[in-house]
């Protein structure tokens, strides 16, 4: 804590930068990039690289008041049907259009509540996915989980279905945060469904946290997080919370004034990781934690630890393809986002036409930025010897760049050769750093703060 004043003076509560877990991120994004992009970047998809693969499930039963993601409330099945028939059409599509003999080796689906579904339409849903994309033989499946959503018949179905790991989000357990951003989940709901997940020999389960909730405190975290080890979790994501009621309606239901102030909601943070770090737990990048022998911890190690929508992840599948309102493809050519609302969604998909309505393409220089803003993002480092040796030696052309994150994060960026590298107190600067090489920040867009 020490360092407070410096992080502060460099602007760690101030400024407002992506997560990059894109670059270029989604608010560059244009309609020239859309429909004959998507189909184009699927008819050339290499048949012998195994592809991830998303599916969006944007309806809730209860809309959290925290969330600022693509949902819909819903309290019943009917429109749940009809969106899947719609997911069923949107997979013959892609069937169609991309070369015989394409596997996937990651197989995610989000929300949304994706446990809205019934068990029927789980085994519906997998079936679909299942006849456009063969599983690879390191096949993964997860899914994200909400305790008060799932039941044995749901969880005995995804199992059945080839889940290999359960994301639960949690946020928090306190009753009284809980109550201030629209979410009950008791403690002994959650408990329940981790252990019907392990009875039903699903054995790697990631919990979500949130830190930054109004009416949080230290002691309210704290207690949180022993409950959440009691879990015996492989992964924890701890994210801040991102307080953006311009973009998420829903948030102006939180009352500002409960929100913790800069220096609480830093000191959350810090507490947190520490907490996690003393559990035995391995610290990944800005957010996450993974048990030693976990892919993500190995990966770190081996260096093969990489970046994506979903956060850090040890996916080395080159292509994302996303499937579902407001998805988000990732090729080797650039991204493509489905229509975010559902209704232009299914419109599109009644007409026959691919759904990406837009995106950005990818130039080389796009590439070799990513890359180098990734291996910061997973990293706190960035060799550009070793850039060069992956990607060629345009990549010496960035070092006017470290020569700038020197001189203005010195010292806590410490420039070495080719090599910066940001120190242990310097990481809660990490997103700031890293934007100095974003060559597409555009004016007017307001990203979540950077602390």
């Amino acid at each position: 804590m020490e360092h407070i004043d410096t992080l502060k003076a460099l602007g760690l509560f101030d400024a407002r930068v992506p997560r990059y877990t894109s670059y270029p991120t989604a608010a560059v994004f244009s309609p020239n990039t859309g429909a004959a992009f998507q189909k184009t970047a699927l008819e050339t998809l290499d048949p012998d690289d195994p592809v991830s693969v998303y599916i969006h499930i944007p309806f809730c039963e209860r809309l959290c008041w925290f969330c600022a993601c693509h949902t819909q409330g819903t309290q019943t099945l009917g429109p749940v049907e009809s969106y899947i028939e719609t997911l069923e059409a949107e997979l013959e599509m892609v069937r169609c259009t991309v070369p015989d003999g394409l596997r996937m080796g990651r197989l995610h689906w989000g929300g949304g509540t994706p446990t809205i579904l019934s068990p029927a339409l789980i085994h519906r849903l997998a079936k679909a996915i299942r006849a456009v994309f063969p599983p690879a033989d390191d096949f993964e499946f997860s899914v994200e989980i909400d305790p008060t959503m799932v039941d044995l018949a749901k969880i005995d179905a995804l199992a059945a279905k080839g889940m290999t790991r359960a994301s639960i989000g949690i946020q928090d357990f306190d009753p009284e945060v809980q109550q201030a951003i629209g979410r009950l989940q008791p403690f002994d709901v959650t408990r329940a469904c981790v252990d019907d997940l392990r009875a039903a020999g699903i054995t790697s389960l990631n919990t979500d946290l949130v830190y930054g909730l109004p009416h949080q405190t230290l002691a309210r975290i704290e207690d949180t997080i022993g409950k959440v080890l009691t879990f015996a979790p492989d992964r924890v994501a701890l994210f801040g919370y991102a307080h953006v009621p311009w973009v998420s309606k829903r948030q102006k239901l939180i009352k500002e004034e409960a929100l913790p102030d800069d220096l609480a909601r830093f000191t959350l943070a810090t507490r947190a990781s520490e907490r996690f770090v003393e559990a035995g737990l391995t610290a990944i990048g800005i957010d996450h934690f993974a048990r030693p022998g976990d892919a993500l911890a190995l990966a770190l190690d081996t260096g093969s630890l990489r970046r994506n929508f979903q956060g850090y992840t040890a996916d080395t599948c080159q292509t994302l393809i996303g499937l579902g309102a407001s998805s988000i493809s990732r090729f080797p050519g650039g991204y493509v986002q489905n229509a975010p609302a559902t209704a232009a969604y299914k419109q599109r998909i009644a007409e026959a036409v691919f759904p990406g309505a837009r995106g950005y393409a990818m130039t080389q220089n796009d590439h070799l930025h990513a890359r180098a803003i990734e291996e910061l993002m997973c990293t706190f480092a960035l060799d550009l010897d070793d850039l060069a040796a992956e990607l060629g030696p345009k990549a010496f052309g960035l070092l006017p760049y470290l020569d700038d994150m020197t001189a203005r994060f010195s010292p806590l960026a410490q420039l070495e050769g080719h090599r910066i590298s940001i120190s242990p107190e310097g990481r809660p600067l990490t997103r700031i750093i890293a934007s100095v090489l974003d060559q597409h920040i555009p004016e007017g867009v307001r990203y979540s703060r950077a602390s």
